[in-house]
């Protein structure tokens, strides 16, 4: 009985030794080891041996890089205000011994170092620097963390701000100043809007304007043009018309006093014609009073004598001399050109500029649609065309004393 209790001791013994002289530290992990209350080694990632009774594990060390958030912090700015911080650190652990025996807590360590060099920082800067400097917040807390904790056997790596947060009312305070800021920029933009709207439409007037003057110049030219070629065609026209009318007339003089030759007219019968045309005479508004001469046969008579010879039946008749020279025709080559129909080049060439001017497109001008309506359907807009008026002619020259009807003079 006692040797199975001494037994059983015994394997006790052994399972303990043998437990007491294993370790396996995981990879990312140190583990400082120390024989009989001193520093021996530090190892990472493996299986360890270690001596029962003098080797023992001090601590354990993450070596990974880690997250620690602090709460926020009451900091007072260089203008008297405020502010509660909360700050978030990333380090990592490069030395295990020294964050073992350096320092009892680094992590308290870090977090009590993060809040004075905050206060530190940031009482030298006003409200709107702290809100606007927190890259250089945190480069210069990185600066003062990392160099603090290198004999510690801690790397800082980053040091951020995950927030600032001012007194309420000076939040409100905030609030109303950007949004007066705010309004004050709408507003400003708003005018500057209306200034380039009233300089675009200025100059949009102005452009108007000088275009207008333009087409007024250009059209008060083409106009006086146009003026100035009619009146030229217009008084070559009447040029024209008044050299075939007195051309006429002295065809149709000249017709008349044949006519008179060849008819051989006796006194009777100018003093017919004469008396046809006393009341023509008397026709005109200024004739109040008018005599008809008692001898007036005998005028005819004397008339006659001296212009006529007396026949065998005693009445004197017109006969023509037979050694008068004919009637000389005047010639008209010098004239010829003032009948000519043919449109003047020169007034063609101003006429077809005009039309394409006219038709020129304007910029920014957009026609309005024609009507669809057809000639051949009829066009509401246009007028109805004016009916075919008689031509209102003389039916008889006035000045003929035979009333033959009116001819029109015949050119040569």
């Amino acid at each position: 009985m006692v040797a199975l209790i001494v037994a059983a001791v015994l394997v006790l013994l052994v399972v303990v030794v043998v437990f007491k002289s294993i370790a396996l530290v995981p990879q990312a992990e140190a583990a400082v080891i120390e024989r009989l209350g001193r520093y021996s080694r530090t190892v990472s990632g493996q299986l360890t041996f270690l001596v029962p009774f003098a080797d023992r594990i001090r601590a354990k060390v993450d070596l990974r890089e880690r997250v620690v958030s602090f709460p926020p912090q009451p900091v007072i700015t260089q203008d008297n205000l405020t502010l509660q911080i909360d700050s978030v650190v990333y380090f990592q652990v490069t030395s295990p011994q020294a964050a073992v025996y350096e320092i009892s807590n680094y992590i308290a360590a870090v977090e009590q170092l993060t809040v004075t060099t905050l206060r530190n920082v940031v009482g030298g800067m006003t409200l709107e620097e702290t809100l606007t400097s927190r890259d250089q917040i945190n480069n210069q807390l990185r600066g003062v963390l990392d160099e603090a904790t290198g004999r510690w056997g801690l790397r800082v790596a980053r040091v951020e701000l995950k927030s600032i947060d001012p007194p309420p009312s000076i939040q409100e305070s905030m609030e109303k100043q950007m949004k007066a800021d705010r309004e004050k920029r709408a507003t400003i933009l708003t005018a500057e809007g209306n200034r380039e709207a009233q300089i675009k439409t200025a100059e949009g007037a102005k452009q108007a304007a000088i275009l207008t003057a333009e087409g007024g110049k250009q059209s008060s030219i083409l106009s006086a043009e146009g003026e100035r070629q009619s009146r030229i065609l217009r008084a070559q026209g009447e040029r024209a018309a008044s050299y075939l009318q007195a051309q006429g007339q002295a065809k149709a003089i000249e017709k008349v006093f044949a006519a008179i030759k060849n008819g051989k007219p006796t006194p009777e019968l100018l003093a017919y014609q004469y008396m046809q045309t006393l009341p023509m005479v008397a026709k005109g508004d200024a004739n109040k009073v008018w005599l008809v001469p008692s001898d007036f046969g005998k005028a005819l008579e004397g008339f006659a004598q001296n212009f006529a010879t007396k026949g065998e039946d005693n009445v004197f008749r017109y006969e023509p001399s037979t050694d008068e020279a004919p009637v000389k025709i005047e010639d008209d080559s010098d004239v010829a050109d003032w009948f000519e129909t043919a449109s003047d080049p020169k007034i063609a060439e101003a006429v077809r500029a005009a039309e394409a001017t006219a038709r020129t497109p304007v910029e920014g001008f957009e026609a309005p649609p024609r009507p669809k309506t057809s000639v051949a359907k009829g066009n509401p807009e246009l007028p109805p065309p004016a009916p075919n008026l008689p031509s209102e002619q003389p039916s008889a020259r006035p000045d003929d004393p035979y009333g033959r009807p009116w001819q029109p003079p015949q050119h040569g």
